[in-house]
């Protein structure tokens, strides 16, 4: 994933981020458990965010734990984990593993048809439990391949694919809150590719990679015309949020929704100002 659904660190209590970071280490424990060292490559904020939130909304059974691991080695740190956890970390080896062949495949990248190769196995298993997921994902990342090579400058078809895949992701069971959740995933998954797209901007220009945002970007007032589309979309986010009955976690969760995710777009703002100013 893309390490863009964040916590605003700051603005959390002390205790709250305790919380977040003891999920987040949850699902590194998991990762590592299920698919080894290269499981915990995988790992990311992205999906925290998405087990919390499912946590929160269907509150079950968690783990809570305090253990020692390589990257805190000398002192204890709390781990927390529930069957939340272990499909969200399917899910995440399932777009891993897609993510790498299409590099290897357009890219020719060796480490990550390593990477793909040492999933290979375990994915499969993932395909068999989760079939009609996993043939969403791969079709719509087939899709944005298209657009992709189609050199689309369609902003809202494009990051659609990656809202459509986020979408099914988030929507854990068919239930009662399916649609608000799928449409929550969807509109994250949309700002979550735009916020990618700016972020590359300058590099891709450099190295002439696709970038959606491209023909845009000479315009005057881009920043804020990408700001305005990122508005939009987190907008719709929050009121499909705002529609879940969760308490457990409500405000860490609304944290990353409301404040969190805009602190790596103001980083991003920033790194573009700076190269600019530098020319």
């Amino acid at each position: 994933m893309y390490g863009y659904v964040v916590v605003n660190k700051p603005e959390l209590k002390f205790r709250e981020f305790d919380v977040y970071r003891s999920y987040y280490c949850g699902l590194c424990k998991i990762l590592g458990e299920k698919y080894g060292v290269s499981g915990r490559i995988s790992l990311s904020y992205d999906m925290t965010f998405l087990i919390m939130l499912l946590s929160g909304l269907y509150e079950p059974k968690t783990e809570y734990s305090e253990e020692r691991c390589i990257v805190h080695p000398a002192s204890k740190h709390p781990v927390r984990y529930n069957e939340v956890t272990d499909y969200v970390a399917d899910m995440n080896i399932l777009m891993m593993y897609y993510k790498c062949v299409d590099d290897w495949k357009d890219e020719h990248k060796f480490t990550r048809k390593i990477l793909a190769d040492s999933y290979h196995k375990r994915v499969d298993k993932i395909i068999e439990k989760h079939g009609r997921k996993a043939d969403l994902i791969r079709g719509m990342l087939d899709r944005l391949a298209v657009l992709e090579s189609d050199n689309s400058s369609d902003i809202d078809k494009v990051s659609r694919c990656f809202g459509e895949i986020l979408s099914a992701v988030t929507a854990w069971r068919d239930d009662e809150w399916q649609e608000n959740l799928s449409k929550l995933g969807f509109f994250l998954g949309k700002y979550i590719y735009i916020l990618d797209a700016y972020d590359d901007l300058q590099t891709d220009i450099k190295k002439n990679n696709y970038n959606m945002l491209k023909v845009y970007a000479q315009n005057s007032g881009f920043d804020e015309f990408v700001e305005g589309i990122l508005n939009g979309v987190m907008a719709e986010c929050a009121r499909y949020f705002e529609r879940l009955p969760i308490i457990q976690d409500a405000e860490i969760l609304r944290n990353i929704i409301y404040s969190g995710v805009w602190t790596r777009y103001e980083i991003a703002k920033h790194r573009r100002q700076k190269e600019d100013q530098s020319k």
